[in-house]
């Protein structure tokens, strides 16, 4: 039988830790596909996919995915596969000089993001109030994209939430840099066809993460919560599916089998440490065979906790089920 071929498209140079790299490079090759590879920032690639729907398979933001899917006909179906998960609330920056020495310091201040209803920034206001009784509605933000990804939508954020467009010839760092923002919450340290900071702003010396010690608040509220926040996953051009059912579960077997190959020489290591004694072997029990699970049982809680904000915070009008954006044949993985 002859494959089939589709284009698909990863952010995998924007993202260094990105578990699908195998696949964009041809390592891992699913069964009855002949993938055409495309690298591109995740952003771009989302705006490109919802306004010229480019590539069959591609990165796909999830709190896209929910607004589509509240819309009806949606012409992408997710499987479960997560290319690049972050403890996004843990990445909030602040000016040395701003005054702000926690959370409770942020209402009123002028806080940049790169775009507000971008999923990032989704799961960094959900969990800054779940957590922190946080109200990110009193937050002067300043969103850095022209073109938006919710723009492709007609999406008008909340009437009591302060959006202030950033001009074309400024970007969030030469905002912060001049001192006329506080903060940003999310930002894209590239020049894509949406970005133009074109810096880490985490570099800039006028600039100190809002947790003092970021690792040990995604561990307390990893510990907390069993929530490791998921921006995207993979979706495939819904025509494909209905023409080729079965193009999901192979697509889905090929990312486990990239992801498996990638984490296996950090298993290899770890094990090494046990056995030189620098990690306490009690301590091995407790390790997760997977950090980094794909499929829906092990993923359900973090899934239904960003349709949640998405409800919450005005991205949809209801609750999404996940049912309404994931391949029915991937629900049981």
């Amino acid at each position: 039988m002859t494959n089939i071929r589709l284009s698909l498209a990863l952010a995998v140079s924007e993202q260094p830790s990105n578990l699908t790299r195998l696949v964009l490079d041809g390592s891992v090759r699913p069964d009855g596909i002949d993938l055409i590879p495309s690298d591109v920032y995740s952003g771009e690639l989302i705006w490109r996919q919802l306004r010229f729907a480019e590539f069959d398979v591609a990165q796909m933001s999830v709190t896209a995915l929910l607004m589509l899917a509240e819309r009806g006909n949606s012409p992408w179906v997710a499987i479960p596969v997560f290319p690049f998960r972050s403890f996004h609330h843990t990445r909030f920056q602040v000016r040395a000089d701003s005054g702000i020495e926690s959370v409770d310091d942020l209402p009123g201040k002028r806080i940049g993001v790169a775009e507000y209803m971008m999923t990032a920034a989704v799961w960094s206001r959900g969990v800054l109030h779940d957590e922190f009784d946080a109200d990110t509605d009193s937050y002067i933000w300043y969103q850095e994209r022209l073109d938006s990804i919710g723009a492709e939508f007609g999406y008008e954020p909340p009437g009591d939430v302060v959006i202030n467009q950033i001009p074309a010839g400024q970007s969030i760092a030469s905002l912060l840099s001049a001192g006329e923002l506080d903060g940003v919450c999310i930002h894209i340290a590239g020049h894509t066809l949406l970005d133009r900071t074109g810096t880490s702003v985490d570099a800039m010396p006028t600039m100190r993460p809002l947790f003092p010690d970021p690792t040990a608040e995604s561990a307390r509220y990893y510990q907390k919560t069993g929530v490791l926040p998921i921006n995207h996953c993979i979706a495939i051009r819904r025509s494909v599916l209905e023409a080729h059912p079965w193009v999901a579960l192979n697509l889905y077997k090929a990312f486990l089998s990239a992801k498996e190959q990638l984490l296996a020489p950090s298993r290899r290591l770890i094990e090494t440490y046990f056995q030189l004694g620098h990690l306490p072997i009690q301590a091995q029990k407790s390790l997760p065979s997977d950090p980094m699970p794909y499929g829906m049982a092990a993923n359900r809680k973090t899934l239904e906790t960003i349709a949640r904000y998405g409800e919450e915070q005005g991205l949809t009008h209801r609750r999404v089920g996940l049912e309404e954006i994931f391949s029915a044949n991937t629900m049981d993985t």
